[in-house]
């Protein structure tokens, strides 16, 4: 195994392009950096992604490098990369020493929230050269964003309304603290039900959404399939929410910190308006 690697190592240093070129040859090891090089238009230039590099579907054709927080460095190195793109919001520290160790140019993405999300993306454009096209896409961003807190802002009442985001049905997993869901609410006025704990997705008992009786119910893509929301109002069919109708499914697109997140505040935004 070291032979072999050590055998990928020089193959790709004869390889690699002089400093300071454009990278062509991209490894992304985190689905929503591969969800940003995609929205630039760099899909030629992607060489390999992770396993759980799903979006856009085009993407399902690009060789894979492993789990998100277990990749393979091997399988990195043999996809010759002139840059690797990591998150420090999951992706192993050990990796990124193992690579620079190797002598293969690194870039970490470090946004963690939505408001950082624009600046992140510029920084990405400066180490991918396409600074003017990185710009656009990050003004756009921060655009919507403005548009939609200002919308939110005209419409917020007081006391604001509570809302549940369930992430996962058995056994209930919330979103709390710390996440974007978390933060998407923020910015709509909407107190988060789960907001008072330590953990970003703690679990939930019946008994305990019941008690806190949230004025919204959203659930995520995990009861999309299989009549899970309906059993999920059967369970809690005492709350005001379900018997009034606030209850909303919602697609993933608030758990991945990418341009995406925008459209996924707006699903939220529709859920709780005029209910």
């Amino acid at each position: 195994m070291k032979r072999t690697l050590a055998a990928i190592v020089i193959l790709f240093c004869l390889a690699a392009p002089a400093f300071g070129a454009s990278p062509v040859r991209i490894v992304s090891l985190a689905p929503n950096i591969t969800e940003i090089l995609y929205d630039l238009g760099l899909e030629e230039r992607v060489a390999a992604v992770t396993d759980y590099c799903d979006y856009p579907p085009a993407v399902k054709t690009k060789p894979r490098v492993g789990g998100f927080t277990n990749p393979s460095l091997e399988a990195i190195v043999g996809a010759k990369p002139d840059l690797v793109i990591l998150t420090d919001d999951g992706n192993p520290k050990a990796i990124y020493n193992r690579l620079r160790d190797l002598g293969i140019p690194c870039h970490v993405f470090k946004p963690r929230r939505l408001k950082e999300l624009p600046g992140g993306i510029r920084e990405l454009g400066v180490a991918l050269g396409v600074e003017k096209d990185a710009s656009a896409l990050a003004g756009r961003i921060e655009k919507d964003m403005a548009a939609l807190g200002k919308k939110a802002r005209q419409k917020r009442v007081q006391p604001p309304k509570s809302a549940l985001f369930i992430i996962q049905p058995e056994p209930i997993v919330v979103a709390g603290p710390g996440t974007l869901i978390h933060e998407a609410f923020g910015i709509l006025g909407i107190r988060n039900a789960a907001a008072d704990g330590t953990d970003k997705y703690p679990k939930f008992s019946l008994e305990e959404i019941i008690h806190r009786s949230p004025d919204f119910i959203l659930a995520g893509q995990g009861f999309m399939s299989g009549g899970g929301i309906e059993r999920l109002k059967e369970r809690l069919h005492m709350l005001p929410a379900v018997k009034e109708g606030r209850v909303c499914v919602v697609t993933e697109r608030l758990y991945r910190l990418s341009p995406r997140a925008v459209a996924g505040i707006e699903e939220v935004a529709a859920c709780v308006s005029g209910r």
